[in-house]
């Protein structure tokens, strides 16, 4: 998922998610419902940040579910910050993705 989304390919990154997936923030606010949803938005904001680009400092793996601590660069010139995101799986398909920031 993570190369699907620096390589700004929304289309590839939601074909591992299931079809309710949703991102949100942690236990919070939905902010993309569903594999459309989630698809519109990603491209909306590669499109406003077309540099974009999430390095993996750490990643945790426990039953259905991995932590990634991830270092996210808009831009070149823009300061980068830290995210940690939780992916919950149902299978071998992304249910829920969660930032916690």
């Amino acid at each position: 998922m993570i190369e699907a989304y620096n390589a700004q390919d929304a289309d590839l990154y939601v074909s591992y998610m299931t079809d309710d997936a949703c991102e949100a923030g942690y236990r919070g606010t939905v902010v993309r419902e569903g594999k459309e949803g989630t698809r519109e938005g990603l491209k909306k904001m590669f499109a406003e940040f077309p540099e974009n680009r999430a390095e993996i400092v750490k990643a945790y793996e426990l039953g259905e579910y991995v932590v990634l601590h991830e270092l996210v660069r808009r831009s070149a010139a823009a300061e980068p910050f830290e995210v940690l995101t939780i992916y919950s799986f149902e299978g071998d398909k992304c249910a829920r993705v969660e930032f916690i920031r």
